[in-house]
C-alpha cells in the first residue's frame, strides 16, 4: 500500500514539474533567407514529420509571428497600435500562453487538445500549433481579424525562411478551443497555425 502511495506521488511530482512556465531564449533577429527568396517559397504545407522543435527555433518563431522589435511596438501592425492580439502555443498535451515582453510562454492547461485543434491529421503531427487570439475588448471584431492576417503573414514568411510548414486554420472548434485555453468573454480564437518539420 505504501508503496502504490509513493508511487502516486512521484507520478504527480513528476507530472507537476512537467507543467511549468519556460523561458524561451532571446530571439535571433538577424539572418534568414533574403525577402524576395522568402517570398517566392512561401506556402501553405499541411504534412508534417512528427519532431519536437528546438526553444531557440520557437523563440523566433514567436518574435517573428508578434514579438516586440521596438519599446512598445511589435513585429505586426495592429490598428491603432490597440496589440488585441496575442499568441497561445500548444506543444502535445501542454498549452502556453506566450508572455511577449517576458518572451516566456505560461502554462495555461494540460490535456488533450485535438478536438478543439480541428483536423488531427494535420495538427498532431505539426511541431507546434500558434493560436492567434483577439481580445475584443480593446478593439473591434473588424480589426481583430484584419491584425491577425498580419500575424499569420509572418509566420508564413519565418516558416518559408527557416525550411519549415505551416497552414492558417479557420476549421477549428472555437468554443471548445476558448474553453481548453481558458480565454477570457472578451477573447476571441482568430486563426489557428500548425507550424512543423517537412517529410
Amino acid at each position: 500500500m505504501k508503496k502504490t502511495y509513493l508511487l502516486l506521488a512521484l507520478t504527480g511530482l513528476a507530472c507537476s514539474l512537467q507543467a511549468q512556465d519556460i523561458q524561451l531564449p532571446s530571439p535571433t533577429r538577424s539572418g534568414g533567407k533574403a525577402l524576395m527568396e522568402t517570398l517566392n517559397e512561401r506556402r501553405s504545407e499541411r504534412t508534417f514529420v512528427k519532431k519536437e522543435m528546438p526553444l531557440q527555433t520557437l523563440s523566433d518563431l514567436l518574435w517573428a509571428a508578434n514579438g516586440f522589435n521596438r519599446t512598445d511596438k511589435r513585429t505586426a501592425p495592429t490598428a491603432s497600435n490597440k496589440q488585441e492580439q496575442e499568441l497561445y502555443v500548444v506543444i502535445d498535451d501542454k498549452a502556453y500562453f506566450h508572455d511577449a515582453r517576458q518572451n516566456v510562454l505560461k502554462f495555461v492547461a494540460r490535456g488533450d487538445f485535438s478536438a478543439a485543434l480541428g483536423q488531427a491529421n494535420i495538427t498532431s503531427k505539426a511541431a507546434v500549433n500558434i493560436v492567434i487570439v483577439a481580445d475584443n475588448g480593446k478593439s473591434s471584431t473588424k480589426y481583430a481579424y484584419l491584425d491577425s492576417g498580419y500575424i499569420s503573414q509572418n509566420i508564413y514568411l519565418y516558416a518559408a525562411s527557416a525550411g519549415l510548414g505551416t497552414v492558417a486554420r479557420g476549421s477549428y472548434n472555437g468554443k471548445e478551443l476558448s474553453q481548453a485555453l481558458k480565454l477570457a468573454e472578451k477573447q476571441e480564437v482568430t486563426l489557428v497555425h500548425p507550424v512543423g518539420y517537412l517529410q
